[in-house]
């Protein structure tokens, strides 16, 4: 799975590609910029030459930037963040003059090749910059040796085959304390837990081990203290069962965000602090005797699956595939 978060060859070659770009049309402007000014419809005065060979010097210099990053576009990830901001506001910039009547429509095509076409790679890149970040010291860049299922000790002191070798266990897995969704499934959880257990279910959570989570107050408020917890900060489990770290859209889409004000404000669940992975997508599993007997995988942080209709497939002799 390393590969999945290490930097991509076409990152590499889209850096170097803007810089060689940005060199070029620099010098360009340094050397002719009465030629350029003539293409972009703009007036060949004194100043106005100066200026566009001051713009042309600012451009040549970021050229020199992305190269640098073009070696270690993760590395050096804060001249893509200045590059994208620039290109940003000279595309808003231009909008502005346009509409304003301050500059003429083949200007446009010179925001096009310097701004517009590079902010989709950049942002990719960045994105997947933060993704290799948060993958940082987590089981997902290390090889798959490990057999975390019998070397993570709950907080009973018991390993997870032991509680599930014993009886089925709905083994829930968190994102952070401080998430809403969370805090909405410890309260689901809790409010069907009778009904769960007595359709032949133990319960299981799973936690990235954040401040919160390691104390017993926090699970207290859903009257879970006593539930067997695993603290897991690698997300060694996490990948044992099939989850990853989640996309842009699964972690901040307007579906998410919506969802997180009607969790978090309406339904009174609040948001805290973050701790731990806070890109670690959530999952629940019904889980017996070394087999994932069904379960539920979030396609978005902010899905709410049924706990009680998982658990009582149990009773029905059901076994459900993967939603």
């Amino acid at each position: 799975m390393t590969n999945d978060y290490d930097a991509q060859a076409w990152m590499k070659r889209t850096l170097f590609a803007a810089g060689l770009y940005n060199l070029l049309w620099g010098i360009l402007c340094v050397l002719t910029p009465a030629k350029l000014l003539t293409f972009t419809d703009l007036p060949t005065t004194p100043v106005v030459s100066q200026l566009w060979q001051l713009i042309g010097m600012m451009v040549g210099v970021y050229g020199v930037g992305y190269l640098i990053a073009s070696y270690d576009p993760y590395r050096h990830w804060a001249i893509t963040v200045v590059g994208l901001l620039g290109k940003v506001c000279g595309v808003i910039g231009f909008v502005v003059a346009f509409v304003g009547g301050m500059l003429p429509a083949r200007m446009g095509w010179t925001v096009l090749t310097n701004d517009l076409i590079w902010c989709i790679p950049f942002g990719v890149i960045l994105w997947r910059a933060v993704l290799s970040c948060h993958a940082a010291g987590t089981a997902y860049v290390t090889p798959e040796a490990d057999d975390p299922l019998r070397d993570i000790v709950a907080n009973t002191g018991r390993y997870m085959n032991d509680l599930a070798n014993q009886s089925p266990q709905l083994v829930l897995f968190l994102r952070h304390a401080g998430c809403p969704f969370c805090r909405e499934a410890l309260s689901d959880i809790s409010t069907q837990r009778q009904q769960i257990e007595e359709a032949g279910a133990g319960i299981v959570i799973v936690h990235l081990g954040g401040t919160a989570e390691d104390d017993d107050g926090f699970f207290a408020r859903y009257g879970l203290e006593d539930v067997p917890r695993f603290s897991d900060p690698e997300g060694r489990l996490y990948r044992q069962f099939g989850l990853d770290l989640g996309g842009f859209s699964q972690l901040f889409g307007l579906r998410v965000w919506i969802r997180g004000l009607i969790a978090g404000v309406l339904n009174g669940h609040g948001r805290g602090a973050v701790s731990g992975n806070s890109f670690q997508m959530p999952g629940v599993y019904l889980y017996h005797c070394g087999q994932i007997l069904g379960g539920f995988r979030h396609d978005y942080a902010s899905d709410r699956p049924d706990y009680l209709v998982l658990a009582q497939q149990i009773k029905t002799n059901q076994q459900p595939a993967l939603a």
